[in-house]
């Protein structure tokens, strides 16, 4: 199905159209006739299918018919980089009408705050901010957003797992009780539903191959231990078609290691991480869209929402603790139909998260083990086991913990 059989404002779709969308994706397709019905909504689809055009294109169609001078919406995020992603897309499909937004999220300088204050009194059509950031502008008594007519949790899951839960329910304490409500999620767990039936109005139910990677993305894992994981990391490099990688760590003290390590070998790399200021992410991150560099190490703040065309390889220097961001990280590329490479490190402590992710996969990924042809000494032998416990108890582990509390009985001679 194609947007201009849509009845959209021709205006829109003029912007539609300049932004290339032309056919719309399922989720798209399943998801904009419920909203422009007005209905709730809790749609649930894997990362990179189109869900901020979903919301975006019906939400900016209710802007340009009803030509008020108010908030109409508001759409809540985890991050800065998805709130500032959306706002540019706002900008793009609106080129041919008068809508406005505003991003409003935290981590920049001081007259930032006092920017985003006047925006937030004098007003937009659309609000994007994250729920922290935003709270903290309300708690002044001054913003109201007595007229907001639709709102949208975006990555729901994301949100709660960050611990937004409580600012949420803070901010649609003060909203409209008469609105609609939209939420997209990449998973369906059961705390999203439970979220849900809480600030829900009968909602339609759309679910789209949750927790399933693109059909695109080649993956490859390598077993390594922690010293042979650059060495093996430099390798892989030299030996692929890398356009663009990024290389997610769930440790921030490891970013600049990684860095400073292929620096060394020659390759231009750079970082990301909640340390960086919002100004050094944005500029950082501009510049790897525009090709300025080829690598991006990063946390697990840019596994969620963050659109970079043409990324040809993600790695995952370690194994991510939840499977559901293994589907998250590795979903950075492959996106739009098109074909890219997910490789992952798995040393010896980490082997008992593998069985979590192809239990979501369905399948079960060749494990490859390459350290000694390189040179580099033996791999780590893989041990299939479901959780830590198991892992421990067939590599010999002991617990040592329960050992440090431990009393040995008093001799009799003590009693």
């Amino acid at each position: 199905m194609q947007f201009n059989e849509l009845n959209l404002h021709h205006d829109l779709l003029s912007g539609v159209d300049a932004m290339n969308y032309i056919q719309m994706s399922p989720i798209q397709e399943l998801t904009i006739p419920i909203i422009l019905a007005g209905k709730d909504l809790i749609a649930s689809a894997q990362t990179g299918t189109g869900k901020t055009a979903a919301y975006l294109i019906p939400l900016l169609d209710q802007v340009i018919r009803s030509q008020s001078n108010q908030t109409s919406a508001l759409v809540l995020v985890p991050t800065r980089e998805l709130a500032k992603q959306i706002d540019e897309q706002i900008e793009g499909f609106s080129y041919f009408i008068n809508a406005t937004s505003i991003a409003i999220y935290g981590g920049g300088k001081g007259e930032d705050w006092d920017q985003q204050r006047k925006a937030l009194v004098h007003g937009a059509d659309i609000i994007i901010a994250t729920p922290g950031r935003l709270m903290a502008h309300m708690k002044s008594g001054e913003i109201k957003f007595d007229h907001i007519k639709c709102l949208v949790l975006d990555e729901a899951d994301k949100m709660l797992d960050m611990g937004f839960s409580d600012d949420i329910l803070f901010i649609i304490k003060h909203l409209p009780a008469k609105r609609q409500n939209l939420m997209f999620s990449a998973t369906m767990p059961k705390k999203i539903r439970d979220f849900a039936n809480k600030i829900l109005n009968h909602p339609e139910e759309v679910r789209l191959a949750t927790s399933k990677p693109a059909e695109g993305i080649d993956q490859q894992f390598y077993l390594a231990n922690d010293t042979q994981k650059i060495p093996l990391l430099a390798h892989l490099l030299k030996s692929a078609d890398v356009q663009s990688v990024i290389i997610f760590s769930s440790q921030k003290m490891m970013i600049d290691k990684i860095i400073r390590a292929l620096t060394k070998l020659k390759w231009d790399a750079r970082g990301i991480s909640s340390d960086n200021s919002q100004e050094e992410r944005e500029n950082v991150l501009r510049d790897f869209k525009n090709k300025q560099y080829k690598i991006l190490v990063a946390t697990d703040v840019l596994s969620r929402g963050i659109d970079i065309n043409n990324l040809s390889h993600v790695i995952n220097f370690d194994v991510p603790r939840d499977a559901e961001d293994y589907i998250h990280r590795i979903g950075r590329t492959a996106r739009a139909e098109t074909t890219g490479t997910a490789i992952t490190f798995i040393n010896e402590k980490d082997q008992y998260r593998i069985r979590g992710i192809e239990k979501l996969l369905e399948k079960e990924v060749e494990k490859q083990s390459i350290t000694e042809s390189l040179g580099l000494g033996p791999a780590p032998e893989y041990k299939v086991a479901s959780t830590k416990k198991e892992f421990k108890k067939s590599s010999g582990h002991k617990n040592k913990s329960k050992r440090r509390f431990f009393r040995p009985a008093k001799k009799p001679s003590e009693n």
